[in-house]
């Protein structure tokens, strides 16, 4: 595993993580909100580094990268598409394969917004929405549980945080994950600051004009016991992607890459070859 720090978007330092052969292909793994690169965990230990150059950073505010306190920092396009171009620039990444889990596909689709996919291979959203705030469809964010909306974590009272960090985490899952794994992700969850939770989700974005114009392929993965990304969301996704290529994972929920790590990474694999062949 080899160890980063690159200056992102007005300097703002990146931890990112890398692991296999630096000339195979890219796969640039975009971690959800308030989680960290060890969420792909299962990715970056197993056999994909054999086969491609995978790299997973600490998006800004969260993990060990730097968290600057003021609110435009997070929550608008542009700084988040100059980290990922930052990121692709400094590693010398040909034609990255982007691969976006919930709001790392928002991430993903900032880049696309301001640099086009003139540099990527290829596009992966692993339950991602892609409208939200006021850009998303009347009601369908409200149908949510409380324990997704987790309100809490945007508090400053860290028991109140701490306690709606959990719950958040049990909804990710279709299955009650291990209490190792529970604590892991709680662990790296409280590193994301509770401002920059709030000024990273509570955005106004509608990406389907980003989708709508993706010269490249694109594949979509849903857990088919998803609470975060509801089935609406998900087939609002489907919908926008070119080709609606999708798959859906038995048993899963918000998290398939861990829930079903086998079957994520030969799909993941297998689209990879396919695109970056």
């Amino acid at each position: 595993m080899r160890k980063h720090e690159i200056a992102g978007a007005d300097g703002v330092r990146l931890h990112v993580r890398d692991r296999g052969p630096e000339d195979a292909p890219a796969l640039l793994l975009i971690h959800g909100w308030s989680q960290h690169h060890m969420s792909w965990s299962k990715q970056m230990g197993g056999d994909l580094a054999d086969r491609f150059r995978l790299v997973a950073p600490d998006l800004r505010g969260h993990g060990a990268s730097a968290k600057p306190d003021e609110a435009a920092a997070y929550d608008t396009s542009a700084p988040w598409a100059g980290d990922i171009a930052a990121i692709i620039a400094a590693l010398g990444l040909d034609r990255p394969l982007l691969v976006g889990w919930s709001m790392g596909g928002w991430v993903a689709c900032d880049y696309l917004r301001v640099h086009g996919d003139a540099g990527i291979a290829g596009l992966v959203l692993v339950g991602s929405t892609i409208r939200m705030g006021q850009g998303a469809a009347a009601g369908v964010h409200e149908k949510r549980s409380p324990a997704v909306k987790a309100t809490g974590m945007y508090s400053e009272d860290q028991e109140a945080n701490l306690t709606a960090t959990i719950g958040f985490l049990r909804a990710c899952f279709a299955k009650t994950p291990s209490k190792q794994d529970l604590a892991l992700m709680t662990g790296f969850n409280m590193l994301c600051p509770p401002h920059v939770r709030k000024a990273a989700r509570l955005r106004s974005e509608d990406y389907r004009p980003e989708l709508e114009a993706l010269t490249k392929p694109a594949l979509a993965i849903f857990g088919e016991g998803e609470k975060v990304c509801l089935p609406a969301m998900a087939d609002e996704v489907r919908a926008a992607l070119p080709g609606g290529r999708s798959l859906s994972y038995p048993g899963c929920g918000h998290v398939p890459f861990w829930e079903n790590p086998d079957r994520f990474n030969a799909d993941l694999a297998q689209f990879a070859t396919e695109v970056m062949s």
